[in-house]
């Protein structure tokens, strides 16, 4: 697999009460094994209330969501934003019985796809994005996160 050069911005935009944050080091290595482009991005966790607002003003949904995608520019270089919201996935992970930084990979993950492109609208389009996930996960070592959240549901 070729490796694309990329710039990253981490923004820290949340309190981190009662979970950590992942590290800048954790994220660059998420994203290296996820990019297949040259990429500008910044990542930026935010609190519940600027998630909710984002979520609100753009998709028209009036609730916090883990992860939201922003798209600047598709070409080379790709560039664009990755929220993610700390209390909703910490809720997740909690509820999900996943171990939080293998919850925010997974959702770091599945925002760069989304920012390549990558959407789950369709049945068809949603198993692809999900080997992907899945693939990348793996590499880094992670469990796959949809049998997690599976057994997660069975269990509860």
């Amino acid at each position: 697999m070729m490796e694309h050069s990329f710039k990253l911005a981490i923004q820290y935009a949340a309190n981190a009460e009662s979970a950590a944050f992942p590290t800048r080091s954790q994220f660059r290595r998420w994203v290296k094994l996820a990019l297949e482009q040259e990429a500008e991005i910044v990542i930026r966790i935010v609190e519940k209330s600027e998630g909710r607002a984002l979520n609100h003003d753009y998709r028209g949904k009036n609730y916090a969501t883990n992860v939201l995608t922003f798209v600047y520019d598709d070409t080379d270089p790709l560039s664009g934003d990755i929220v993610l919201c700390a209390e909703v996935i910490e809720n997740e992970a909690r509820q999900q019985h996943k171990a939080l930084m293998a919850h925010y990979a997974h959702l770091t993950v599945h925002g760069l796809l989304h920012l390549q492109g990558y959407d789950h609208v369709s049945d068809d389009e949603a198993t692809i994005m999900e080997k992907k996930e899945i693939h990348i996960l793996t590499r880094l070592g992670f469990e796959d996160p949809y049998i997690a959240s599976c057994e997660a549901l069975t269990l509860g």
